[in-house]
């Protein structure tokens, strides 16, 4: 069995790389740092003995997501975790940066996901795991940009794992969403959570335990589950207000 996650080089991703190895899963990692790739390929070899192959790519330029693909085939799981964000005010946020979030979190999703999922309905199986959050049942002032790209991985899900319902196709796809983790994601979006944060080894191994049940929602700590369930009931202009509050605690 191959997995690919994106991402890998650290957090939720590089945990995850763990969690497959102790399983026996070969590996395909992939990132921009290639450093770390090749400690992470070293560590992952030496304890589990599998076969760990990386590749150095920055998967928010088009053009290397789908040369991933071209030199990457009979993939059993794919795992999309690369990911970025950032903190401010919509209109004083860098457009640049903006434009990276919508590229990394959503386009390199949408294009991996499509690719991918074309081969595994051809074999029919294989399983699709995009990573979320729980900002993607949520409104994000102060976060737009990287909510709204969540709830874009959210609604993208939701709509395929409909769509091979209905085809009874053995093909699997699942949404991890979890709530503030430990990540160096943190420093990057310029944020500090006021909820108290679990460690990317927990979501890990919760993950991957959800996702060979077969589990569509995959969503770490009670509280985070709270969060999905008043999602659903309590009014927009509310959860947007609250969302405000909680991200401004954030950036101070």
């Amino acid at each position: 069995m191959r997995v690919l996650i994106t991402g890998a080089s650290s957090g939720i991703g590089r945990d995850l790389a763990r969690e497959f190895a102790k399983r026996n899963y070969n590996l395909i990692l992939v990132s921009r740092n290639v450093e770390k790739l090749e400690n992470l390929k070293k560590e992952l070899v030496s304890k589990y003995n599998i076969k760990v192959e990386y590749f150095g790519r920055d998967l928010s330029n088009s053009d290397n997501c789908i040369d991933l693909y071209n030199n990457v085939k009979n993939v059993d799981i794919l795992v999309n975790n690369a990911g970025l964000g950032d903190f401010g005010v919509f209109s004083e946020t860098e457009l640049e940066k903006d434009l990276k979030i919508i590229e990394t979190d959503i386009i390199a999703t949408h294009i991996l996901t499509k690719l991918y999922l074309k081969d595994m309905k051809e074999k029919n199986e294989g399983t699709i795991l995009n990573v979320a959050s729980i900002a993607g049942f949520l409104p994000g002032p102060l976060m737009a940009t990287y909510y709204a790209s969540k709830n874009y991985v959210v609604r993208l899900s939701e709509a395929v794992r409909e769509e091979l319902k209905k085809e009874n196709s053995n093909v699997k796809i699942s949404i991890l969403c979890p709530g503030p983790v430990r990540t160096n994601f943190n420093n990057v979006a310029n944020v500090k959570f006021e909820l108290k944060s679990l460690s990317s080894e927990y979501v890990a191994k919760y993950t991957v335990d959800k996702l060979i049940k077969n589990k569509f929602y995959i969503i770490p700590g009670f509280t985070i589950k709270c969060t999905k369930f008043f999602s659903k009931i309590v009014p927009t202009s509310i959860l947007a207000k609250c969302c405000y509050h909680m991200q401004k605690r954030k950036g101070q």
